[in-house]
């Protein structure tokens, strides 16, 4: 292989290892597969890039630095943009207050509202404003149908599709 090679192939594999990391994150979140394998291509694609030890610690300093910096400004982003407050759970239960029980669903019983999400039978949808998850008597309701409230047991919400007319 001749050196200019070798550098695309360095490259090539340090993105990789970066596609392989990101899909870890975003995609494929706890399973460890990509992660590792972002690992082992990052590290390849320094090893292929090394000519002698100096090189190879410069580029894991420049690496290090380069990930720091793409970690805050991901932080300031996602706090920006409010990303990471719908990728977390905001209510909070205290141990002071006790078991807290959802809150009352009963009075959507009789509201029409529509489909947000498929519902096979299960899914979301919002009535009178608010997003209840909710289930059919098993048959399929499609996204932005019109849906009634037929029952609500417990936290269980039951739903149908209007007839349009």
């Amino acid at each position: 292989m001749t050196p200019e090679m070798m550098h695309w192939l360095a490259v090539l594999a340090f993105l990789l290892g970066l596609i392989a990391m990101l899909l870890e994150i975003i995609v494929f979140p706890g399973f460890g597969v990509a992660g590792v394998i972002g690992i082992i291509l990052f590290g390849w694609g320094v090893l292929l890039a090394a000519v002698d030890v100096a090189q190879v610690t410069e580029a894991l300093v420049l690496a290090l630095i380069a990930s720091i910096i793409i970690f805050v400004v991901c932080l300031k982003l996602m706090s920006r943009y409010k990303f990471w407050f719908k990728l977390t759970l905001q209510n909070r239960q205290q141990k002071e207050e006790g078991y807290v029980a959802p809150p009352e669903q009963g009075v959507f019983t009789g509201k029409e509202g529509f489909a947000l999400t498929p519902l096979r039978p299960a899914g979301t949808a919002e009535v009178e404003g608010h997003r209840l998850d909710v289930v059919t008597d098993g048959e399929f309701i499609a996204p932005n149908s019109r849906i009634v409230v037929v029952k609500v047991e417990g936290t269980r919400v039951v739903v149908k599709q209007l007839n349009e007319k």
